[in-house]
């Protein structure tokens, strides 16, 4: 007779650890539905200028949140980050236009105030210690005063009419893809292995988990959330480009939007935790897919701005208090100023 002792059984709370429910899962299940449910309900939701618009709308929101979501998992927010991008390319559209200076050569000038701008609001976090959501959210009126009296004075900038790469880079596509989604996709893949195969994104994560255990360990924290209000800066420029040659030109009002707070809602919504150190790319797609298909079904419903507000708030509400019950806020990250 074996006399062999067999492999105890795994226990119930092993077993439903196992089979626990995350909430990048549940999202994208949620992403399922809504658009099987606007495809069914919705004329007009699978129409191919419906779909093409709803690209490229997440190809804006999802590169504006791969660039919040780098500073949220090194435990911090960037509120400033559509400031910026507004003034930084209105700026260089308005510099275009007077023929103060070539096309290009107003770009890389935007970009300069952009990233000056980026490095400004990384040193007041690093150095300052001022809590990332109040800097940030002051950094935003800043700019955006500084760009209103010195840099601007009308609201719509309009984009040269004459550059085949811009039109191709708004209006081309590749196999009925819009470019605007490679350059998503191409983002993606840049942050993904940034966060994943280099020593910048080990210290993201180490300093996200446990900033005061990462300083002990050795880990440059400063510099690098410097280095992350740079990049976010840096980002949310490229997506600039991106809205100018999409709609051939670029609006100042688009800093008083919601725009700010759907990224957020994006990064959360996804799974990147407001504690900091965990999440990933793959939390920004998930986030992203569902956000766009729901403004998509709110447009086509032709639901007003104030309820479509409404509803993105409650789903905010929804996911943060989601949030809180799958990260659990302990010692470290619930103290003041963690965000």
């Amino acid at each position: 007779m074996n006399t062999a002792s067999a492999a105890p059984p795994p226990s119930p709370a092993r077993a439903r650890a196992r089979f626990r429910p995350t909430q990048e899962g549940v999202v994208f299940l949620l992403t399922g539905v809504l658009f099987l449910g606007f495809s069914w309900g919705l004329d007009g939701f699978l129409s191919t200028g419906n779909v093409i618009t709803l690209l490229r709308s997440v190809s804006v929101l999802g590169m504006l949140a791969l660039g919040m979501g780098l500073v949220v998992i090194g435990r911090g927010v960037d509120l400033s980050m559509v400031a910026s991008m507004v003034v930084g390319m209105c700026w260089a559209l308005r510099m275009a236009s007077e023929g103060t200076m070539d096309f290009h050569l107003a770009l890389l000038a935007g970009l300069g105030f952009v990233l000056a701008c980026g490095l400004a609001t990384g040193i007041v976090v690093a150095f300052a210690e001022i809590p990332p959501v109040f800097t940030t959210l002051a950094m935003g009126s800043v700019i955006f005063g500084v760009g209103n009296a010195f840099f601007f004075s009308v609201d719509t900038h309009n984009a040269p009419q004459n550059l085949g790469w811009l039109r191709t880079l708004g209006y081309g596509s590749l196999l009925g893809v819009p470019l605007a989604i490679y350059a998503f996709a191409l983002l993606a893949l840049l942050v993904h292995g940034i966060l994943r195969g280099t020593r910048l994104g080990r210290t993201i994560y180490a300093m996200g988990d446990n900033p005061q255990a990462a300083r002990l360990t050795g880990f440059a924290v400063r510099p690098t959330i410097v280095a992350q209000y740079v990049a976010s800066s840096l980002i949310a420029y490229v997506v600039a480009l991106v809205i100018v040659a999409s709609n051939e030109g670029m609006n100042t009002r688009l800093f008083y939007t919601t725009l700010v707070y759907d990224v957020l809602l994006v990064v959360v919504l996804g799974g990147i935790g407001l504690g900091g150190g965990r999440g990933g790319v793959r939390n920004v797609l998930v986030g992203t897919l569902l956000v766009g298909t729901l403004a998509s079904g709110m447009t086509i419903m032709d639901l007003s701005n104030t309820a479509q507000n409404l509803i993105k708030s409650l789903v905010m509400l929804t996911a943060l208090v989601m949030d809180t019950l799958l990260n659990p806020r302990d010692e470290q990250t619930s103290q003041q100023g963690d965000i």
